[in-house]
């Protein structure tokens, strides 16, 4: 029987939704947190390491769902049957629960900062990292920079990010973005239906409440040139985002009716006129396709209510996707509520052109079946039937295919910023510094467009990188690892059979009567305190003692999930590792047909005690691991 033996990173690894974060967030911290009922520590726990706490409460990809153990567990039916694995906690929408009670959306950003600066993480409650570094300033174990002036353009997430912590650093972050308002894509790309606006400005506020400075309305190489941003700073951070559409070059696409699908929503958002048809076609199969589709079928349910034109029923939003349903990369939430909003789908058709009539008004687009996308390695390799051929008849195109940045103001004072390929700077992958002094980026320019939790994370390493660039000093975070034993160990009654519930949404006939009616409701407290409880709070771990254990088979015999196993050693094969691990415990002779082990698969144990509970010698005893940062500069 192969085994592994647990490495140096065993416990953090058990605690599967931190080490899928990219900002480290302690989302077991804060979902136990809220199922005790202890809100604003949960607040504090998420608000931490995130500065946009709030705003992924409502649109982040949630990579620690994905990682959430609570989806790998089986589950079984009533009548004793395993059907299928469970499904992970919903620890965006509780994270969103919790903000909305105690983050900017419910109190002043001064009284943000006061709780964040006052906090003391409890047992169990994770790393607090703002007022971790905060403490360590105030202890002289972290010496601050000497207020030297940083320019950032953009001030998207990445960008933001890096201002947040470049203050905290002792920085004077400056930020430059060239739209009227601030949070980059956040404010001019996500949809109002998920993305409440007057949200955005609370979150941001926030953030210039520490000391950054926003300038909304300032073009780079049009009001300021970059050389003189590199006149006026110590250091330059460009993140700019990918914000510009990425077209396909189709017969056809150059003229009236085909727009790029970011630059709809941005019209959309700031209030621009958009020229609709009637029959629009959305071509793409990501999340922005769907926001694009959305947002059109608002739109033209408003233009039609303001013209009284309804007799077609407001027209009508296809879109056309390569990928069949399975393959779609959209999130599958997106895709259910686009079903219910009257997108019509048409999947596995790939475009060919863009059909005009004589007088240059778009009629309908060409395109052909598409077999598969992906190869075997699941690189993007579409396959084509060119013998299944149609036309989709449509007055209106909209492409959402990809995103480009555009870095045309480096002509002025930038040529040393050199490129890996066209319009992508070469970064170095640890400092984010660019070939050209002092001049960094962050986010989508860093590693391509990714999540938005990746552009925050993005964000802090920078602002990181800049202060040792500047300071000549390294910026030290040292975790330190504990293990408490938890007498008395329990788990609220039932939690195991519980089953994840559906956020709740507004009903579908009620979404298209304003671009800002916010479709999804979240939980109430029951509701959240509830699928909080459905945590297996990962820490938390029995602990054999060998010298107690008399081999009873106790623990075997009670465990609900079947996780637990005795085997004799002889009949286990773990490699050098396992051989070093008995060697190191029972000595360099031992007879492994004499010795037994007790195997633990992790993925089915469910922290429910019962093995616990049932040892007759106390030979077990359940035991939390919590991790704590501090820093210090060198």
């Amino acid at each position: 029987m192969r085994v592994e033996v647990p490495g140096d990173a065993y416990h953090r690894e058990l605690v599967a939704c931190q080490t899928a974060c990219p900002v480290r967030t302690d989302a077991r911290g804060y979902v136990r947190a809220i199922a005790e009922g202890r809100f604003e520590d949960a607040y504090l726990i998420a608000r931490g390491p995130n500065p946009f706490a709030s705003i992924c409460g409502r649109i982040c990809g949630a990579p620690c769902e994905a990682n959430c153990r609570r989806g790998r567990v089986p589950r079984v039916d009533d009548d004793g049957s395993l059907v299928a694995h469970d499904k992970p906690v919903a620890i965006r929408a509780l994270k969103r629960f919790v903000c909305e009670r105690f983050g900017p959306e419910a109190r002043p950003p001064d009284d943000v900062l006061a709780a964040l600066r006052a906090h003391e993480p409890m047992i169990g409650a994770g790393p607090e990292e703002l007022a971790a570094l905060l403490r360590a300033g105030v202890a002289g174990r972290f010496v601050p920079a000497n207020g030297e002036s940083i320019a950032i353009i953009g001030a998207g997430p990445a960008g933001l990010s890096a201002a947040h912590d470049l203050a905290l650093l002792g920085f004077r972050p400056i930020v430059y973005e060239t739209e009227p308002v601030a949070a980059g894509m956040l404010a001019v790309g996500v949809p109002a239906y998920r993305l409440p606006r007057e949200l955005i400005r609370r979150e941001v506020a926030v953030i210039e409440a520490l000391g950054v400075e926003l300038r909304c309305g300032v073009t780079i190489g049009k009001d300021v040139s970059f050389a003189e941003l590199r006149r006026r700073h110590a250091a330059v951070l460009i993140a700019v985002g990918a914000k510009a559409s990425r077209g396909l070059g189709l017969p056809g696409e150059a003229g009236p009716r085909v727009y790029g699908g970011v630059d709809m929503l941005r019209a959309v958002a700031l209030g621009e006129s958009v020229d609709l048809g009637r029959r629009v076609l959305v071509i793409g199969g990501g999340n922005v396709a769907f926001d694009v589709a959305r947002t059109v079928a608002r739109q033209t349910a408003l233009d039609v209510a303001r013209t009284a034109r309804r007799v077609d029923a407001g027209g009508k939003v296809l879109l056309a996707s390569l990928e069949s349903l399975d393959d779609m990369p959209a999130d599958t939430l997106e895709i259910l509520e686009g079903d219910e909003e009257g997108i019509e789908r048409l999947n596995g058709w790939g475009p060919l052109e863009i059909q005009r009539s004589s007088d240059g008004a778009v009629t309908g687009v060409l395109v052909r079946r598409c077999t598969s996308v992906f190869d075997a390695n699941r690189r993007f390799a579409p396959v084509f039937d060119d013998a299944e051929r149609r036309v989709i008849d449509c007055d209106t195109v909209l492409l959402a295919v990809g995103q480009l940045p555009n870095l045309s103001f480096l002509r002025d004072g930038g040529t040393d910023v050199q490129e890996l390929r066209p319009g992508w700077p070469k970064v170095d992958a640890k400092t984010l510094l660019t070939t050209a002094p002092n001049v960094f980026v962050a986010g989508d320019l860093a590693h391509g467009t990714r999540l938005l939790i990746d552009a925050v994370a993005s964000g802090k390493a920078v602002a990181r990188s800049i202060y040792e660039h500047l300071t000549r000093r390294t910026l030290i975070a040292e975790a330190t690892t504990a293990h408490v034993v938890l007498p008395g160990y329990r788990r609220e009654r039932g939690y195991e059979a519980l089953r994840r519930g559906a956020v709740p949404t507004l009903e579908p006939e009620h979404r298209l009567t304003s671009q800002d009616t916010v479709v999804e409701l979240g939980y109430d407290e029951a509701a959240a305190r509830r699928e909080a409880a459905r945590c297996l709070d990962c820490g938390v771990a029995p602990v054999f003692d060998g010298a107690r254990c008399v081999l009873c088979g106790g623990c075997v015999d009670v465990c609900p999930t079947q996780c637990l196993k005795l085997v004799a050693l002889a009949e286990l094969d773990g490699g050098d590792a396992l051989a070093s691990t008995v060697r190191a415990e029972l000595g360099a002779d031992v007879d492994l047909a004499e010795n037994t082990a007790i195997l633990k698969d992790e993925d089915r144990c469910i922290r429910c005690a019962l093995c616990a509970m049932r040892c007759p010698t106390e030979a077990i005893a359940m035991e939390r691991t919590t991790f704590c940062t501090t820093w210090r500069s060198a």
